[in-house]
């Protein structure tokens, strides 16, 4: 079973991240495998779609980094990995938690020639929580290499300044340009990244204000991979109306500032609490509609 240990929190505070060799089981690795293609091809077993389709076939560049967010709405099969209660201690650990909630998934498949990913800060992006701090686990479904334009991390930068959304996520030309600039924020000097290699069901916890991103598949084969980004189970909505997402601030209801299960469900709790609807859901016992 997956367990943090002191020393693995002692580097994740110092680092901004750790790398761990085994996250997930191989059946729960060929699971995700055989969804990947149905979910990125329209195919929504719960027949909802995800929050965010970044890539379609047929529509957009084959050679973007593909990606869905919350695929865990759109596929059951899915849901039963991403929302494992495993996942969500190991963040709650991490970030000094009581408990965790799931922000979203990643859906990633870096085709062969796929393009970067600008190097960037999560939590950036998600200014309509509080408070806006994210732990992430990055699960590869394949074994990851150098070359194949795995995730990198600079290390330490998740204690740098804070900074806003980058000029281009998807496909950048130069996707070291707002890191670039945030080094010469602070004075840094140069920089060097960590290229992540691990097997197959492998990956690693990452801060949100980690800088990383990746660089192009040069491999002959793809990068497929899985995200749970993870807040605390105690967060709320930012009630700053400049702090609204066009596509998460839906969910909030009007008067109040806390979010609900179904949108944010709970993975874990010290007390030992999980949103009842994940294990029956998870199990295909029930639909979205029921």
């Amino acid at each position: 079973m997956l367990k943090i240990s002191d020393a693995q929190i002692k580097e994740y505070q110092d680092n901004g991240f750790i790398i761990v060799d085994k996250i997930i089981e191989p059946e729960e690795v060929d699971l995700l495998l055989s969804r990947f293609e149905k979910v990125f091809y329209g195919e929504y077993e719960t027949g909802l779609d995800p929050d965010e389709v970044n890539w379609k076939h047929g529509r957009d560049d084959e050679k973007l980094t593909r990606q869905i967010c919350n695929g865990w709405k759109a596929d059951r099969y899915v849901a039963s990995v991403i929302l494992q209660p495993a996942i969500g201690e190991a963040c709650a650990r991490l970030g000094g938690w009581r408990g965790t909630r799931i922000t979203q998934d990643n859906l990633l498949w870096k085709p062969p020639g796929g393009r970067p990913i600008g190097f960037h800060q999560d939590s950036s992006y998600e200014e309509f929580i509080t408070p806006n701090e994210w732990v992430s686990c990055w699960i590869a479904l394949d074994n990851t290499t150098a070359a194949g334009g795995t995730v990198e991390y600079v290390t330490g930068s998740h204690l740098w300044h804070k900074t806003g959304k980058i000029k281009q996520f998807h496909g950048p030309d130069d996707p070291h340009e707002d890191l670039r600039q945030a080094v010469e924020r602070m004075k840094k000097g140069d920089f060097e990244t960590v290229k992540v290699e691990v097997p197959a069901g492998g990956g690693t916890f990452h801060s949100g204000w980690i800088w990383h991103g990746s660089d192009v598949n040069k491999m002959d084969v793809p990068r497929r991979t899985v995200v749970a980004h993870c807040m605390s189970a105690d967060s709320t909505f930012n009630p700053n109306p400049a702090a609204i997402n066009r596509t998460y601030s839906r969910y909030k209801k009007f008067g109040r500032l806390d979010m609900e299960e179904t949108d944010f469900p709970i993975l874990w709790t010290k007390e030992g609490y999980a949103s009842p609807f994940i294990e029956p859901y998870s199990a295909r016992q029930l639909g979205w509609a029921e």
